[in-house]
């Protein structure tokens, strides 16, 4: 097994028993701050050189998100200012990957089987309309990001079945998020299953995308 992939596993599992024991710990800030440099050298080491525009725009979102996990922890916790420094970057992401995408729209939903656009807009307006009240002047960048990532998820269906279901997956840890935020609706061991809807959502999302290029250089060879 390639060495990325084994660090990235590591990682992850002691990410993830740091959340359930001691989620403001040093061990869980240290790692949490460590999986994506580890998932873009996981892409990094699984695509060919020199690298596509698609793996470039996925690597350049994977450092974007890890700035939306790294920048808050330099604010105060549970303020606007760190949920800002959180979103911001992580919605420069969703653009990244939105861009990575869009060349596959014409392989996506939009264009193959558009009644299924049906279930994600009804999605976001759910969740829209839960968070909306307390939200308050966030609410447009709420909105902004909700839109964004939801074109994300859409465009994605374009490449593969992993990526399609990559991106409901981070949908969902975006959505656990909003909803503890704005909403006070926790899960119990919220915070595990935020990172690892988030870390699956991620890797899938890779995986997806590393098959693709790889079939890609296959097929040009």
């Amino acid at each position: 097994m390639p060495a990325a992939l084994v660090t990235l596993a590591v990682v992850t599992l002691v990410h993830l028993v740091a959340q359930a024991s001691s989620p403001d710990g040093v061990v869980a800030d240290l790692t949490q701050v460590l999986l994506m440099p580890v998932l873009a050298w996981t892409l990094i080491t699984s695509t060919p050189n020199p690298k596509s525009r698609l793996v470039r725009l996925v690597l350049l979102a994977l450092t974007l998100s890890w700035l939306g996990d790294t920048l808050p922890r330099f604010a105060k916790d549970g303020s606007d200012l760190g949920f800002v420094l959180m979103l911001g970057p992580f919605l420069l992401a969703q653009l990244a990957y939105v861009a990575a995408f869009l060349p596959f729209v014409s392989r996506s939903i939009v264009r193959t089987r558009p009644l299924l656009l049906a279930p994600y807009a009804l999605a976001l307006a759910v969740l829209v309309a839960v968070v909306a009240g307390d939200a308050g002047a966030l609410l447009p960048a709420v909105i902004l990001y909700g839109v964004t990532i939801l074109a994300m998820a859409v465009l994605a269906t374009g490449i593969d079945t992993v990526a399609t279901v990559g991106a409901i997956v981070f949908l969902v840890s975006d959505a656990l998020i909003a909803l503890s935020a704005f909403a006070g609706l926790d899960l119990p061991l919220h915070g595990v299953w935020v990172m690892l809807t988030y870390i699956a959502g991620q890797t899938l999302l890779v995986t997806a995308v590393a098959h693709h290029d790889r079939a890609v250089a296959a097929r040009r060879a």
